[in-house]
Order: C-alpha cells, then structure tokens, then sequence
C-alpha cells in the first residue's frame, strides 16, 4: 500500500527523519518496502516564465527565448518546442541539473547561440511516456518555485506492506494511528459538519438486507443537487500519490476516504435505482452483472449482490455495476457503505477474478463501526467539492449489532511471555493509545474492550504483541537460553518412532510422504469406502475423500515408479488414517478417529534391480515377512503369533494377521487380484501396515540382558505331516509350549508337499535347540522330551513323525 507522508501530516506529527520513521514503522511490524520521494529527481528543475521568443538566427527549427525564472537576471535559452507563447509558464532546469533520464544540462552555444538551460517536457521530467511539446503549467504557478511544489511531488511515499491480520492498516488514518502510538503525538480525525435540508433521506431509498449472514450492515446517505466535474487539484495530487488516477469528483471522493478510512464506499446515480429500494441478496440463476470494466459476469447462487427493486447493481465488496455508475448527468447521488463477510467477498473476488482496493479490504474484515463516521465524511466532501444538500439522517439497515469483543490481560503473562516485566501502567497507555478502552480491573489483570477496526485482536496474547511491537523488540533484552542440569528422558512414543524407522532403514525400506487426500475410487477399489469422511473443499475428485487406510496412497506410488520402469520398490510410509467417531464434532472431539500407522509396499525385484547372484528373484510375502519381523524385533515384542484371516484385499493365500495374545499388531499379505484388476496396478504387489499405537502398548523400551548360557545345546530336528492348511507357526507354538522349559527355540526350516507325503498333506521339518540353564542335558533327556512333543503335535494337530 503507498502512503502519502504529505496527507499522514493533516493527522499526526511527522518526526524529522524520513528514515526514522521508517524503521519504527517495520519494527512494529508495519515493513516499508520502498521510499520513493520523486522531488529528488527533479532538484533543480523550478517554474519559469517565458518573457520573450525570437527566432534562432542559424537555425529555423529553433527560437531563443528570454526566461523570467525568478532567480535574477533573464536567462536566455535555446528551445526547439512549438507549443508555447510568450507569458506561458513551463519547466526550466537550471545548469547544472541532472534530468531524471540522466541527461545532465550544461551552459553551451546551440548553433552560436548561447543557451543557460533548458526548458522541459513532461517526458523528459518523467512524469509521461510521451509528449508533443513543453510542459505547460497552470497560470497561477509562482515563479521559481521549485516544480515538484507546483506539481504536487513534494511529498514522501511509503510503499508498506501490510499483512493480512493488519486490516487496520491499510489507511492513512490507520498509519497515522500507529505513528501517534510510536511517537507519544496526538492523532487529529476528521471532523465532519453536516448542514442537513429537512426532507429525510428515508423517503427516498429503502434499504432490506435478505442474507443478514453474510452482510452484517448497510447504510446510505442521499444527496441532492449534485453537480460533476473534475475533483481539484490537490485530490488528484493525493489520488495518484498513492496510486490511482482521477475520473471526476464524486468518485475521486468515494476513493479518497477509502484511502483515508480504509473502508470502501460506493456511490450510485439514485435516479438510475429501479423502485427506489436497495436490496442485499445473494444471486438468483442466470442473472449477469456487466461490472464497471465493461465486462459482463455470470452470476453464481454464492455471490451477494447489491440489487434494486429488480436487477443486480454491484458485486458486493468487489465492484460496482455499470447501470448505475454516477456520469456527468448525474444531479441526486445515493452514498452507501456496508460492511460484509470476509469469506463471502474472497470467495466471490476469486471466482470473477477481480482483486480491487475493496475486495481487498473487505475480505480481511473492516470496522463496522465507522461506517457512519465515512458516510458523514464522505457527503461533506460531496457538498464541498460538488455542491448539493445532504438530506436529513442516514439510512441504516444493521439487524444484528455486533459490540466489541472484550479480551482480559495479565501484567505476569506479558511478564511471561516477552521475558521481560513490563509496568502495569505502561501496558495500560500503550493500549489506550491504540484504540483500547479499559473496561474493568487493576494494574494486574484488567479486561479492554477491543475497538473494532481491530478485527486481529481477540486473544490475551495478541494485546501481549501489541505492548510488543510499539515498546519494540530491541527493548527485550538479549539472554542465552537457560540450561538444563539433565535432558528429559525420550518419550516412549518418540523412541518408537525412532526404532521403527531404523529398522525400515536396516530393511532397505525407503519413506514416502503422500497427501491424507485420496479419491473415493481409490478407497472403493479397498472395499475402504464406507466410513470415508469427505473433505468440505477438495482441492480435486483425486483428493475430495480421506483415506480410512494408508493403502491406496502405496499402491499409486508402486503405479508411478513402475510407468518410469523402476524394477522394483520397498516403500513405508508413517500417517494416520482417519474414520469418523461417533462423538465426533461434539464440543472439542475431532470429527474424525485417527489411527498412526506403519504400512509399506514390496514389488518387483527384491534388490532394486537384477543381479547376476539372483537373477529372477522378486519380492514376495515372505520378504514383507521379514520387515516386519525385523520391526518387532527393534522394539523387542515377542511371542507374537501370525494367523490367516479374511481380507477384501489381501490375497487369501497369503492373508496374515499378526496378534500378541488377543492384540492385533497388524496384517500383511499379497494384494488381492481384484484390487490389482480395479487399480490396474503390476501383479506382484506385497502389502503390510502396523499399528503403531497397538505396537506402543506391548514394547519393550528398555532392553532386559540375560547371560549367555554356560551350557551346551543339544539339536535334533523333527519333521512332522500335517494337513496342507495348517500354518507351521501353529506346529511352532505346540512344539514350544510342551518343550518347556528344555526347548529353546524352533524354527522351520523346509516345508514339503507332494505324493510321498499324500494328497492334501504337508511335511513341515523344525529345527529345535535343546538347552537347559542348570546343567548339561544327557541324551535321555532330550528323547524324553522329544518324544513327548511329537505326542502331542500328533494328538492335538492330527500330525504324524515322518519316517
């Protein structure tokens, strides 16, 4: 935003230095971004008139010219232009200037003749692109006079930049009031007369606001007898200082006063108001709005309009409508100001693509109080500057007033916050300088009423920032951060994390990150769909619902790694999955239950790429199998258990869920060929997730040692049959309940079918390690206990002891 220092001055005193004022400004957080002071470019350069002009003796297309330039004597001067007469008064510079298009003018002879200067253009002053001739100036320009004075260019320009909490600031008036705070000076604000005819304005217009949601309130003020022209001079000047340009001057004084206030207004040629009524409504099916740059807009039901009785005027907050813009015919003005919905105005702004200077201001909130204070303003410009008569009293249609927010403040939590003690006394002025009213209270705790151009503060510590910024940061002293006689323990949930993780590392599994935003579709192909809880503004289809499993997500990155002929892939990926709850969105339960997972994906070669060591060998189930028994083994679970169960999309062969006792830890298994078909996903796909929570709970974090033994182990092998759908990890667990406490371990380690076993059998071979912590076990012993496991797999599994 551009900020005249010229116009700050009608408000507030300037201190001396530009730059100073310019590094308080962005330490309150009010970042000046440029200074632009255009009167330095023309140093110089003052008003001269000319006194007399004769034609150049040696040259046809030159004239010599006496130049009355208030400094002394006449100087003479070369020029070349045509478009002047003697007494006209025009831009000289002097020797000695350098021109803003670094043209540096020099005392010199132009064909014989001697010339001390230079009469000038608007475009050699760099005030225009072109031009056909010097620049004429008015009548009533005092000679000498340095011609940024005569120009309006004697001012200052801030370029600030203000963030979107800061709608406060975004006026002069608004910057005046942080420079009042800054500096300890007083703020001086319009004080606007009105000398009212006795016709009410009431009988005129008639306001009815339909959607009272999104429009909060609209107010009008009617003047007759109005008569358009251009605005003077000193409004143009100001106009485009920050700028924009003059058109005429009702509407120079509708963007002066939103310059001044910061909040937009609007005025409408009333005789072109159909039925006399104003009505704010949002937009019926296929109305148009041809808007003031003669483009014509198709209406959506979510745009508020400014109608009459009839048809759309304005789109509210954004930009008015041609078929009731003031012209020069226009003799009765209706004067509005509103204050809408920040949403709604953003929304609509987007959808036409049309940021405006009211757009802008409205979508970050503006002061809903002031607005009669603008309509005042605004129509004692009108009569000054146009003419005409205010009619009596403001038509003000406010159905639900808003008072101002309270917010309660602790000297200690300032204390606590900044780290600095900052006097009771001191938060109270800073505050009250501000705007803030105290309410109630002492120099300890006290509640203020928030003004409502302050649509940012509505929280204990935004009034923290505000002491802050206007005691400036610079004032919180410097201190190291205070150290700690012993770090905090890591969390349990933390070192899982870490555990986890490397042990996915130590797999050759690599991180993934994707969006928590996946397409119905995707889910569906899952049987993953029913519970899905559907994003309110997606971003697209692909990412309109969020994902009940981590799933959908890995299988897309398996699809996009295998379009770029990738060999192979070991994927996990750490999220949440979201379901809905049951008591979702009841006070401050989250709509959704959201579950951290570890899930991961294996496909295609098992090392990344063929090697001539395993030239054909791709990852499979068993390589799933060992991640995951590599991640329970990080976090030192064991006695875990892996059953087949019923999945809609794991492979039924190979559908597995793992469980500690009666906790499930998680499932893995291949994809399901349906799920492939439906995702048109490469076959080959292995898939596992663990819930982390679950893993949490059964953990051990700190590691128990034990001695190594100091005795031998004795190992025997067992090879038994049994039916071909018995899981060996059932065979395992029988083998070590009854070889308590003399059997150490059991692994498998071949599995065999075919017709020397029979039909729908299987031989699983065990390897066994006898050991016994006490003593070293004799022979007889071990078969003792060898034969007593081979009873019971072969009583309670239907087993047999191959031979």
């Amino acid at each position: 935003m551009r900020i005249s220092l010229k116009w700050l001055k009608d408000y507030v005193a300037l201190p001396a230095s530009v730059d100073e004022l310019a590094s308080r400004l962005t330490m309150a957080g009010l970042e000046i971004e440029a200074i632009d002071q255009p009167a330095r470019a023309l140093e110089g350069v003052v008003v001269a008139q000319i006194a007399a002009s004769d034609k150049h003796p040696n040259a046809d297309k030159l004239s010599v010219t006496k130049i009355d330039w208030g400094g002394g004597a006449a100087l003479q001067v070369v020029c070349g232009a045509k478009n002047y007469k003697v007494g006209d008064k025009v831009p000289l510079a002097t020797v000695g200037t350098k021109l803003p298009n670094g043209v540096e003018i020099k005392q010199a002879a132009l064909r014989g003749v001697e010339s001390a200067g230079m009469l000038c253009s608007s475009k050699e002053l760099g005030l225009s692109d072109e031009s056909s001739g010097l620049l004429i100036l008015p009548a009533d320009a005092k000679v000498g006079q340095p011609i940024a004075q005569a120009l309006g260019l004697d001012d200052v320009i801030f370029t600030v930049n203000v963030t979107p909490n800061r709608a406060d600031a975004l006026s002069h008036l608004g910057i005046a009031r942080e420079i009042s705070t800054l500096f300890d000076v007083p703020l001086t604000k319009p004080t606007p007369r009105l000398a009212e005819s006795s016709t009410r304005a009431s009988t005129k217009i008639a306001i009815r606001i339909e959607d009272a949601e999104r429009c909060w309130r609209y107010a009008a003020r009617v003047i007759e007898g109005v008569t358009v022209k251009p605005s003077p001079q000193w409004m143009q000047d100001r106009l485009k200082a920050a700028g924009m340009r003059g058109i005429n001057n009702l509407v120079d004084i509708t963007n002066y006063v939103l310059l001044e206030y910061g909040q937009p207004l609007h005025a409408f040629d009333l005789d072109r108001i159909g039925g006399a009524q104003i009505v704010v409504r949002t937009a019926k099916g296929g109305e148009t709005l041809t808007t003031l740059d003669g483009k014509e807009r198709q209406l959506q039901a979510d745009d508020l309009l400014i109608c009459d009785k009839d048809t759309p005027l304005v789109l509210a907050g954004v930009m008015g409508g041609a078929s009731s813009e003031v012209t020069e015919k226009t003799t009765r003005v209706l004067l509005e100001c509103a204050c809408f919905q920040p949403t709604t105005v953003r929304r609509s702004a987007k959808r036409h693509a049309l940021h405006t200077e009211s757009s802008h201001r409205f979508e970050r909130g503006t002061d809903i109080n002031v607005i009669p204070e603008v309509l005042d303003r605004t129509a004692a410009l009108i009569v000054e500057l146009a003419g005409g008569t205010v009619l009596e009293g403001r038509v003000d249609a406010y159905p639900a007033p808003k008072p101002p927010r309270q917010v309660t403040l602790r000297t200690q939590k300032v204390a606590d916050v900044l780290g600095v003690t900052v006097p009771g006394a001191e938060c109270h002025r800073i505050l009250t300088r501000l705007g803030f009213t105290k309410v109630s209270g002492d120099e300890q705790v006290a509640t203020f009423a928030v003004p409502t151009v302050r649509v940012d503060v509505s929280i204990e510590e935004d009034l923290v920032e505000e002491i802050a910024r206007v005691r400036g940061f610079d004032a919180i002293p410097e201190a190291l951060p205070r150290g700690l006689s012993e770090l905090e323990p890591e969390r349990p949930a933390m070192r899982v994390e870490r555990l986890l993780r490397a042990a996915m590392a130590g797999q050759g599994v690599d991180e993934v990150v994707n969006y928590s935003f996946v397409s119905p579709a995707e889910l569906a192909a899952f049987s993953a769909g029913k519970d899905a809880i559907a994003v309110s503004n997606p971003l697209s289809v692909e990412q309109s619902v969020m994902r009940t499993t981590l799933f959908p997500s890995l299988v897309q990155n398996v699809l996009r790694a295998s379009r770029h002929q990738t060999q192979g892939v070991r994927f996990y990926e750490w999220a949440r999955s979201y379901r809905p709850d049951e008591s979702g969105g009841q006070g401050t339960v989250p709509v959704a239950k959201e579950t951290l997972e570890l899930a991961g994906v294996l496909w295609g070669m098992r090392h990344g790429t063929r090697t001539w060591t395993s030239k054909d060998a791709e990852a499979d189930y068993f390589d799933a199998r060992a991640v995951v028994e590599s991640a329970l083994e990080a976090l030192h679970i064991d006695g875990v258990t892996a059953e087949t169960f019923e999945s809609p999309w794991y492979h039924p062969r190979s559908a597995t869920v793992l469980r500690k006792g009666q906790k499930v830890l998680g499932t893995l298994g291949e994809l399901h060929p349906r799920v492939m078909k439906k995702l048109d996903a490469p076959p080959g796909i292995v898939l596992f997730q663990l819930d982390v929570e679950a893993l949490q709970s059964v953990a051990v974090l700190v590691p128990q040692a034990r001695p190594l033994s100091k005795f031998p182990a004795v190992l025997r092998d067992l090879a038994v049959v049994v039916a071909a759908e018995m899981q060996s990890e059932a065979v395992r667990q029988v083998i070590l309940e009854v070889g308590q406490p003399l059997v150490e371990d059991a692994q498998v380690f071949d599995v065999y079918a075919g017709h020397q076993v029979g039909t729908g059998r299987k031989n699983l071979a065990f390897a066994l390690r006898y050991r016994s912590p006490e003593r070293t076990l004799t022979d007889a012993e071990v078969t003792e206990a060898h034969t007593k496991i081979v009873a019971e797999v072969t009583r309670r599994l239907g087993g047999a002891l191959r031979t």
